[in-house]
């Protein structure tokens, strides 16, 4: 027959591995910062085909000695009418390991990466609202020397809209508001607890130099998974964004000057 003291003694005990089972899922929050440059460029090649390109240059931190990622992305655009467009390519991103000191790494890794993307625009008087819904198939490796590439896959909705401050519509010498928002979740067999990798806001505001190019900058807040499945991180990154646009079409076909502006990105 157990006697009470031994009875208050394991209810003790099973109450303080509760609390500290408790205590170890409590989330954990941190901050980090980043810079982003980013060009954007698109090509008119026929009335409905582009080619899509975007080129990113990424660091955290400590933006002089921490490097983070180059983006490289690469696709060709449908344009069945003046509301849609279906893209697609391939990306080859390459990431530096956070820790570069830490030792069987490789410092810097490649991602090996296909996507496809529609876009649709709802047209109002004074702005335009863009949806975005993007997949991509992503092969990826830890920074660990010889560790094996696995196969993920990413989903992504960002709605976004450009205000127009001194104009009516996004024209040359147009300074505008920029404003989105871009939800991420990923699935595959590494993927576990993880599956809401990030949600991105971003505010900012741009200038139309001409019918062929603009620039924005503004601020970006994310939260997002860090790694373990109790560890989540905002990250707080001013980003600054160049846009590129030719009609070569226009030129093919001496027609005329159809601007590549807001439409085009």
């Amino acid at each position: 027959m157990i006697r009470k003291p031994y009875i208050l003694l394991l209810g003790l005990i099973l109450l303080s591995s509760k609390f500290s089972y408790a205590q170890k899922l409590e989330k954990s929050i941190s901050n980090s910062t980043g810079l982003w440059l980013g060009s954007y460029t698109k090509y008119r090649i026929t009335d409905k085909w582009f080619y899509y390109g975007e080129y990113h240059y990424r660091r955290r931190n400590d933006f002089i000695n921490n490097m983070a990622q180059i983006y490289l992305r690469f696709g060709a655009t449908y344009r069945p009418n003046k509301s849609m467009e279906l893209t697609s390519g391939f990306v080859t991103p390459i990431y530096w390991a956070p820790n570069q000191e830490a030792p069987n790494i490789d410092k810097r890794v490649m991602q090996y990466r296909f996507w496809e993307q529609m876009l649709f625009v709802q047209y109002f008087e004074r702005l335009k609202l863009y949806h975005q819904i993007r997949t991509e198939q992503r092969w990826k490796r830890d920074y660990e020397k010889k560790s094996p590439f696995k196969l993920t896959h990413r989903f992504r909705y960002k709605i976004s809209t450009y205000i127009p401050l001194n104009n009516r519509h996004i024209v040359p010498r147009t300074i505008f508001v920029s404003l989105y928002n871009e939800i991420f979740i990923q699935a595959g067999r590494s993927i576990t607890y993880n599956h809401l990798e990030d949600n991105r806001m971003f505010l900012g505001a741009g200038y139309v130099l001409n019918e062929n190019m603009q620039v924005q900058l503004g601020y970006m807040l994310t939260y997002r998974h860090k790694g373990d499945p109790y560890e989540y991180e905002f990250r707080h990154i001013p980003r600054v964004s160049f846009y590129h646009g030719i009609d070569f079409s226009r030129k093919i076909k001496n027609r005329k000057n159809i601007p590549i502006l807001m439409d085009e990105f």
